[in-house]
């Protein structure tokens, strides 16, 4: 157990491989095509994001979580990319290994390597703005603009401005929760799912105080109250209904393009405020985690988990614990160099 509280660890899925954080470092565990699994680990004080100390406030803390996890997921995505098409890394690469996907090595047969020079070969940081642009922009056209747009044929029904409100906020859940059981399906993804089932079974090991074994993690439960999908389940939730009473047309007597376009910047300017009482209350549901009243209050969030996590097998598994030991490895030593 590590000396820092261990729900300040989380991490992410990611191709073939997690990516894990902890308050000052994150770490990339990538298996590769041989069956190597490469591992970087760096300092997150490098990040221009993680030095604005102002965006870690209560209720600002969510709008830096939802950024500082798209920033990290891009870098760890990329990372992972390079793994699986660096000719080094191939089965006829380094050391003649087969790939091992779909297999479940026994616990320590896996060589760990770490690229050369110490630093994985990864994304500039503008290239990294430009992906998190692109990814904020597609996410809000199609879970926040095209749900404005598919309600407001409603009105031709005679509902009310509210009523094609929470018809609108409706869309939004459909939409996300459609969104995720389609890109299930896919095979690629059911892969980075299992990963983030293994993720979520190395964090819960840790918080419950077990070893960082794969026989002790992989008994643990794949569901985890601070996961990312729970986040995004409790914001949509919180802006169905608060947006169900914000005035549909601001601005009486503007064509109605027009005030479809209002109403989408107001649910921009308004969403960092959702985002901070999504996360505010993300942390209670972590902080309290074997409440009852958690497991109730949290259940919308918790289910959907079923769709973005898949049991992994024992070699994902080894693969998220080798990122998480990094990180912890990496506090304990910056603790003891204090």
């Amino acid at each position: 157990m590590p000396a820092q509280d261990p729900t300040t660890f989380g991490g992410q899925a990611i191709v073939e491989g997690v990516m894990m954080r902890s308050r000052n470092h994150f770490a990339v565990a990538v298996r590769a095509p041989n069956g190597q699994v490469v591992l970087q680990q760096e300092p997150l004080s490098k990040s221009w994001l993680f030095r604005q100390k102002w965006l870690l406030q209560p209720f600002l803390r969510g709008t830096f979580a939802l950024l500082d996890a798209m920033s990290l997921g891009i870098k760890a995505m990329n990372f992972a990319s390079h793994i699986q098409l660096d000719e080094k890394y191939l089965p006829e690469g380094a050391d003649g290994k087969t790939a091992i996907y779909g297999q479940a090595p026994a616990e320590g047969d896996s060589e760990v390597v770490k690229p050369a020079g110490g630093k994985p070969d990864t994304i500039r940081s503008m290239q990294v703005g430009v992906a998190m642009v692109f990814g904020v922009a597609m996410g809000l056209g199609l879970f926040v603009f095209v749900p404005n747009l598919l309600a407001e044929p409603f009105r031709n029904l005679g509902m009310n401005p509210t009523a094609i409100n929470l018809v609108s906020g409706l869309f939004k859940l459909v939409i996300f929760i459609g969104y995720l059981l389609l890109i299930s399906r896919m095979e690629a993804i059911r892969r980075v799912f299992q990963y983030h089932g293994a993720e979520h079974k190395a964090i819960n090991a840790l918080e419950m105080g077990e070893p960082l074994t794969v026989d002790a993690c992989l008994k643990q439960t794949r569901l985890h109250p601070r996961c990312g999908t729970s986040f995004a389940i409790v914001v949509l939730l919180i802006s169905i209904v608060l947006f169900t009473f914000v005035p549909r047309y601001p601005i009486p007597g503007l064509p109605l393009v027009v005030n479809v376009l209002v109403r989408f910047g107001i649910e921009l300017v308004v969403l960092p405020i959702v985002a901070g009482i999504g996360y505010e209350l993300i942390r209670i549901a972590g902080k309290f985690r074997r409440q009852k009243w958690v497991h109730v209050v949290f259940w919308p969030g918790l289910m959907t988990q079923y769709v973005t996590t898949a049991e992994p097998d024992a070699g994902q598994m080894e693969v998220a614990i080798l990122s998480l030991k990094a990180v912890i490895e990496a506090e304990e030593a910056l603790a003891a160099a204090a």
